[in-house]
C-alpha cells in the first residue's frame, strides 16, 4: 500500500484536473444554450442563468483545482495532506459518490463508472496517507492474576 500512494495521488491529480476542464467546458455550452434559447426558470432573467451556470461551473472547477493541487502535492512530497485539505478530499470524495449515485438515472452506467473511478481513487489515496494506529497495550487478564 505505502509503494502505490504515490501513484495513485498523481494519477488521482491528473484526473481532477481533466474533471474540472470538463465540468468549465460543460457549464460554459450550458451557459451559452441558456442564453441563446432566451430560458428562463420562475421568472430569473436568462442573462443570470446564464451567469449562474458560468459561476457555479467556474467555482466547482476551482474546487476540483485545489483538490488536485493538494493531490499533486502530497503526492510529490509522499506526505499526507493537512486537517483542512483532508477535509477537502473527504467533501470532494462524498460529492463524487453522490455525483455516481445520480448519473446512473440520468447519464447512464458509463458515467457511473467513471464517478465511482474517481471514488476509488480519492478514498485510496486518503485511507494510503492515514497516520498508522498505534498497536494497542497489552492487558492482563484479571483471571490469570
Amino acid at each position: 500500500m505505502v509503494a502505490a500512494r504515490r501513484p495513485v495521488a498523481l494519477v488521482a491529480a491528473v484526473v481532477l484536473i481533466l474533471e474540472a476542464a470538463g465540468i468549465l467546458l460543460l457549464n460554459w455550452i450550458l451557459s451559452i444554450v441558456v442564453d441563446r434559447q432566451q430560458m428562463s426558470l420562475a421568472g430569473l432573467r436568462p442573462g443570470a442563468m446564464s451567469a449562474g451556470a458560468w459561476a457555479g461551473g467556474a467555482l466547482f472547477a476551482l474546487f476540483l483545482l485545489f483538490c488536485a493541487a493538494v493531490l499533486l502535492y502530497g503526492g510529490a512530497r509522499d506526505r499526507a495532506p493537512g486537517r483542512l485539505p483532508r477535509l477537502a478530499l473527504i467533501c470532494c470524495a462524498v460529492v463524487h459518490g453522490v455525483l455516481g449515485a445520480l448519473a446512473v438515472g440520468l447519464v447512464g452506467w458509463p458515467a457511473f463508472a467513471a464517478a465511482m473511478v474517481v471514488l476509488a481513487l480519492l478514498v485510496l489515496t486518503l485511507v494510503a496517507y492515514a497516520e498508522p494506529r498505534p498497536a494497542p497495550a497489552p492487558t492482563e487478564d484479571p483471571a490469570t492474576a
